[in-house]
């Protein structure tokens, strides 16, 4: 467990951007003795294989396989996303305003926006520079590990009715200062080369996203929670890692999907919302040999976890919450049903997961939405409409989710990667 809780700690600290979970994820991959594929080469597959494939940057699938199981053998995913809710900087960035330089920025997916106010500010993601190939630019990594801007509160003494309630403008309220205004009409272009080691007129473009900075920390009279930025999703993503990475089942095939863009509808190129799964399995099993009848068997049969965060009680605000489900932090995983389909579940598919857990020792609650209240949804239903299998919703419970900070119960860690190892080990 503290192995488990320092790796995870150390996720939530590298995993500023979609693409930064994403590096980390392939080193891990990498130490694990993962090898490398793309989706441009012709895949041969060893027997007992460990490979990824990563996508845009942003979106990873590590599997396993073994090429002399029966093809009936189960086909077994879990998927989570890599992108979180946060503010992402606009083209043309630089604005001056009385004395101070800011950067123009969008929100991007569901965050509550006053979390945002007076946090310590970094800026990740990736940069793509001029190269000598116009069709194949060069691309960077990009991660400041320093306090670079704030989006400071207006004293209560200019805002009286502050602690009312205050809507704030997305366009105007959010914009981060990130230093004095100096001369030149291009402070952040400037020192984002600078930082690149290359030239302003370098820089074609950029995915770069403001996160906050504050670390992740235990909390509670006996650190029975934990404290930290991006709980929604990298808990998902840390019990993904772990399940893949120490999975040594000999039959089947395994898959960990980790997908971009979950917080802004997951309908892209590198989202749930794609072809990337069922092409990636399809891939998979033509290089080991499955006929056509064989591959569309197999993939019916298949079983997805879709792994989210899910809604914990809020002792402030019970009435939020369903008046029969209500799940408490620091008592088990979550198994999310709702009658919309908001949440991917039926009883055969959640009985499944219930008989592991109870197999495996592990707690876990079930969460449903109040009937009068309409909840999130998460990738699951998406992607089992590409892949019509039978699919689960799971996660931790949290409070304030979508908050710049979350709250989540310590042991539920514990449990979640404990589901997804006896899941892969199954």
């Amino acid at each position: 467990m503290e192995r488990t809780e320092e790796s995870f700690f150390q996720l939530l600290e590298k995993g500023t951007s979609a693409p930064m979970v994403v590096l980390e994820a392939e080193n891990r991959l990498q130490q694990a003795g993962f090898e490398e594929l793309s989706f441009q080469q012709i895949w041969g597959l060893a027997d007992n294989g460990r490979y990824y494939v990563k996508h845009h940057d942003t979106t990873l699938f590590a599997f396993t396989v073994n090429k002399r199981a029966g093809f009936k053998d189960t086909i077994r995913i879990g998927a989570a996303h890599t992108d979180f809710p946060c503010l992402r900087i606009k083209p043309n960035p630089d604005v001056k305003a009385g004395g101070y330089a800011q950067v123009n920025v969008e929100v991007y997916g569901g965050a509550i926006l006053n979390t945002w106010l007076d946090r310590p500010l970094g800026i990740s993601g990736r940069v793509a520079l001029a190269s000598e190939d116009a069709i194949h630019p060069q691309m960077r990594y990009f991660s400041v590990e320093r306090t670079l801007g704030v989006i400071p509160n207006l004293a209560i003494h200019m805002n009286r009715e502050v602690n009312k309630g205050i809507e704030l403008n997305k366009q105007k309220d959010l914009l981060p200062i990130m230093g004095l205004e100096s001369e030149g009409d291009k402070k952040f272009l400037s020192f984002l080369a600078k930082e690149l080691h290359t030239e302003p007129e370098n820089i074609l473009d950029y995915e770069l996203w403001v996160y906050c900075r504050e670390k992740p920390q235990y909390a509670g009279i006996e650190e029975e929670f934990i404290l930290s930025p991006r709980l929604d999703n990298l808990t998902s993503v840390q019990a993904l890692l772990d399940g893949i990475i120490g999975s040594r089942r000999e039959e089947g095939i395994n898959v960990a999907a980790l997908f971009d863009h979950e917080e802004v509808g997951s309908r892209t190129k590198q989202g749930a919302g794609s072809m990337l799964l069922a092409n990636l399995l399809q891939r998979i099993l033509e290089a080991i040999d499955r006929t056509p009848a064989q591959i569309s068997a197999s993939l019916y049969d298949a079983f997805l976890l879709s792994v989210d965060v899910a809604h914990g009680l809020h002792p402030n605000q019970m009435g939020k919450m369903d008046i029969t489900n209500k799940p408490v932090l620091g008592k088990g995983l979550c198994i999310k049903e709702a009658s919309s389909q908001s949440y991917a579940t039926d009883c055969e598919a959640v009985a499944v997961v219930e008989q592991i857990c109870r197999k495996s020792g592990i707690p876990y609650q079930k969460f449903a939405n109040r009937s009068d209240m309409a909840g999130g949804g998460t990738l699951g239903a998406i992607a089992s409409s590409f892949l019509p299998v039978r699919t689960v919703d799971i996660g931790v419970p949290v409070l304030a989710m979508h908050s710049a900070v979350e709250t989540m119960g310590a042991m539920d860690m514990k449990s979640l990667t404990g589901l997804l190892c006896s899941y892969f080990q199954a």
